[in-house]
């Protein structure tokens, strides 16, 4: 009864000293994370989507499964996994014995007289007691940095779904420029030969001609510069499936179909759903048991040995045949003169789960802003593509009507040029701004957490 009361009462005061404590997942968050002006729904969020229900054009979905086989930074990240799967079965491990085969044998002659021979055949054991939860505190940071390496593979993945659909989506923008473009060189080609008729008959004099090619050259290079764009594009995309460069088939940018009415989901979503969080909270229980770990070398180990087997070497004699033997030792290990070095280890164990706290908190506060920023993007974008449908179409009414009055009446060149330059630079960025809206909903889904397994 004694030593029950004994044992219960040296386990009280261990857990007490945070040898045995276990860690406490963060459950809150920094209040109006996602900015005061936006209202966070606790409804299923855009990154609790199936990639495949977001993006579903069937030639982006085979890219995407394309990458998802054969990108080596995801097939890294799973060895990373099998390596901390390693690292934590070896922690569990440890607590079980540890048994060894170890025969000797030996040969001695002393003077020239007839050699002896001794042998022995012992079986050796080992066990140290984890009285003071060294070993359990070391399993526990295994299996924190076994969930991290998870954790990891899932930052990657989602990285590697989010930056195809990005590159994807850049070459629709690509393609309708430089559609855009050529169409815009076609009609500037017409209006070259048109003016060129005109000065013939003495309606407009030679700079008319020469201003109007010069910009149909213009026009000319920025679709070579385009066609250029598309070239490095497609080898970025070729990277990220781990390929040679080739032409990718693929859609429109006018046809693709993004989800309207979605939710960012409550903050606290962000703890369970985006992996760059949860490394980092993996992390901080890391180095909490390393802290632990470091406040149990101030305790001795105990460690409980032996070996059993055969030998013919008793003491001074030698006996033939062998006969069996058997010991068992325990030993206490107290540090004594290296204890500065144990308290220096456990300030530096302590002074790293610190800065673990810092970094996870700081992880949240991004993560935040993330969500902010391409929130915003898309609501942004979206109310841009209004104005720039209106913009367009002004413009075509516009470069119209003046190509009529240069024709008819006294309007000048310069006013046509004018409109023709300025029609292709609103319809460029009309492209463009589409081509935002759709990758800030592809940059919301990545940083909500978006492509888990």
């Amino acid at each position: 009864m004694k030593k029950i009361i004994l044992s219960v009462t040296a386990t009280v005061m261990l857990s007490s000293c945070g040898i045995y404590s276990k860690y406490k997942p963060a459950t809150t968050v920094p209040d109006n994370l996602y900015g005061t002006t936006i209202t966070a729904e606790d409804t299923t969020s855009l990154g609790s989507m199936d990639w495949r229900d977001l993006f579903n054009d069937p030639y982006l979905q085979s890219l995407i499964e394309q990458g998802l086989q054969n990108n080596t930074d995801l097939q890294s990240a799973q060895l990373r996994v099998e390596e901390a799967e390693a690292a934590l079965l070896s922690a569990r491990l440890a607590f079980l014995p540890a048994f060894a085969l170890s025969p000797q044998g030996t040969v001695s002659s002393f003077d020239s007289h007839k050699a002896t021979q001794t042998y022995s055949l012992p079986v050796t054991a080992s066990w140290e007691l984890d009285v003071f939860g060294r070993m359990r505190n070391a399993k526990q940071q295994a299996k924190a940095l076994y969930a991290q390496s998870k954790d990891y593979r899932q930052a990657v993945r989602t990285q590697l779904i989010s930056g195809i659909a990005n590159t994807y989506y850049t070459l629709l923008m690509l393609d309708e420029q430089l559609t855009i473009s050529q169409q815009t060189e076609e009609a500037w080609k017409e209006t070259v030969a048109s003016t060129r008729a005109m000065m013939n008959a003495g309606m407009v004099n030679e700079a008319a001609v020469s201003q109007m090619e010069a910009t149909y050259y213009q026009v000319k290079t920025s679709i070579l510069s385009l066609k250029e764009q598309i070239n490095q594009v497609e080898n970025s995309l070729a990277l990220l499936l781990a390929e040679t460069p080739r032409r990718y088939e693929r859609s429109k940018l006018e046809l693709q179909q993004i989800p309207e009415n979605f939710s960012v989901g409550i903050p606290m979503q962000m703890l369970a759903c985006r992996p760059d969080v949860r490394i980092a909270e993996r992390s901080l229980e890391q180095a909490f048991y390393g802290t632990n770990q470091a406040r149990s070398a101030f305790y001795p180990s105990i460690v409980l040995s032996g070996s059993a087997g055969w030998t013919n070497s008793a003491g001074m004699m030698i006996v033939n045949p062998g006969k069996f033997l058997a010991s068992a030792v325990g030993s206490l290990t107290q540090p004594l003169f290296n204890r500065g070095q144990v308290i220096a280890q456990y300030r530096i164990a302590r002074a790293q789960q610190e800065e673990a706290a810092l970094a996870f908190q700081q992880a949240l506060l991004n993560a935040g802003s993330e969500v902010n920023d391409a929130l915003t993007a898309y609501q942004t974008s979206k109310e841009k593509s209004i104005l720039f449908d209106k913009q367009v179409a002004s413009l075509q009414t516009a470069l119209k009507s003046t190509s009529l009055l240069m024709e008819h009446s006294n309007t000048t060149y310069l006013e046509v040029l004018t409109a023709r330059q300025t029609l292709l630079s609103a319809q460029l960025s009309q492209t463009a701004n589409r081509f935002t809206e759709i990758q800030s909903i592809v940059n919301l889904y990545r940083v909500l957490g978006g492509g888990q397994e």
